[in-house]
């Protein structure tokens, strides 16, 4: 079976950095917020060219964090993708505000710069952009909008680190950014993390308390905080990997291009790039299909494993059960037929080569 996603083969390539990293913390005596994250966090702003990183517990406390930290919340909407992830949503409703959910562009998946302005009220706070599959939004006329209404742009690159927009990293494209480093991401850890990236001292500042309780001094409390910080074990793997992130990136960008340029199937839609190539970090090759239990079946019987990213857009769920009749035809087409191919820094072109042969013979009868 050629795996969708080979974890362990990922991080067995960084293995001895990675005990080395852990052996110094344990011989360091300090284990949370110590040099390790103060080191993560000046790498990783450095890295998407910001001023300030802030380094969190996981990608969901990083929105949530910056929402909190905005002081958007009861009354106040927040512009935000219909097809995205369900934690990006979760991000603002946990905060109390609204979130506003607007159809994406049907080639590129990410955020229509022309669908928000019409969705902007006089409670509408912030718009969230999300970088979906590793593909950066088109920022230049959601910015030129933000700015005509005073709008925060917040950016949630958990799929999209290191794309690159107009010569900037995401991260780096609004008021704030916020980045997760799950196990599956291009940049993961060995369990949960999180980073917020900004170029203000202020957000920053506030940042800082927050994740830790809303405190800058122990036992004097400022806001009423959270308890959301990365893990400084995490930290140094993290550090270790972040010098490789480059490379891994554009291991994926030419098993993407050999997916764009050998699979010709007329019962798949493939991806479309909207940037410059080398703008893409392909964190999911996603493609389109009609019958797509009955091709996941088949990519099955044939030893390939893909995978559905997502399955169920967020309006159809269970937990927003108040918006089950609103209706969002593009995310919900979206959702019926997009499918995953197996793309990672750590394949071989041969079983590459075997995935688009397999995919070229595909019938639907």
């Amino acid at each position: 079976m050629i795996p969708f996603l080979d974890l362990k083969k990922i991080n067995l390539r960084h293995e001895q950095a990675i005990l080395n990293g852990v052996h110094k913390v344990l011989h360091s005596g300090w284990y949370i917020l110590g040099n390790e994250v103060k080191k993560f966090e000046n790498d990783f702003a450095e890295y998407c060219g910001t001023s300030y990183c802030v380094g969190v517990a996981n990608g969901l406390d990083a929105l949530e964090l910056i929402i909190h930290a905005y002081d958007i919340g009861a009354g106040d909407e927040v512009i935000v993708p219909s097809n995205t992830y369900i934690a990006s949503i979760l991000s603002i409703s946990s905060n109390g505000a609204t979130p506003v959910l607007v159809e994406p562009d049907e080639l590129t998946y990410n955020l229509d710069p022309s669908e928000i302005e019409k969705h902007i009220t006089s409670n509408t706070k912030a718009i969230l952009v999300v970088h979906l599959y590793g593909q950066s939004c088109d920022m230049n006329p959601i910015r030129k909008i933000a700015k005509q209404y005073d709008l925060k742009i917040i950016e949630d690159c958990a799929q999209a680190h290191g794309a690159i927009y107009n010569d900037q990293r995401v991260g780096n494209l609004g008021d704030a950014a916020a980045f997760s480093f799950y196990p599956g991401k291009n940049l993961g850890a060995l369990g949960d993390g999180g980073a917020i990236t900004t170029n203000d001292e202020n957000l920053f500042n506030k940042l800082c308390a927050l994740r830790n309780y809303g405190s800058h001094k122990k036992y004097e409390n400022l806001f009423k905080g959270y308890n959301s910080r990365l893990d400084e074990i995490q930290a140094p793997i993290l550090c270790e990997k972040l010098k490789w992130l480059d490379q891994d990136n554009e291991r994926r960008r030419k098993i993407a291009y050999y997916y764009l340029e050998n699979i010709v199937s007329s019962h798949i839609t493939l991806p479309f790039v909207q940037h410059r190539p080398e703008s893409h970090v392909w964190h999911l090759f996603v493609i389109r299909t009609k019958n797509r239990s009955h091709f996941m079946d088949y990519m099955t019987s044939n030893n390939i494993q893909t995978m559905i990213h997502y399955p169920v857009p967020p309006h159809k769920q269970e937990a927003y059960k108040e918006w089950k009749d609103l209706l969002f035809p593009i995310s919900e087409k979206m959702h019926e037929e997009v499918v995953s191919l197996p793309i990672s820094p750590v394949m071989q072109m041969e079983d590459v080569k075997t995935i688009v042969e397999v995919v070229n013979e595909y019938r639907t009868n």
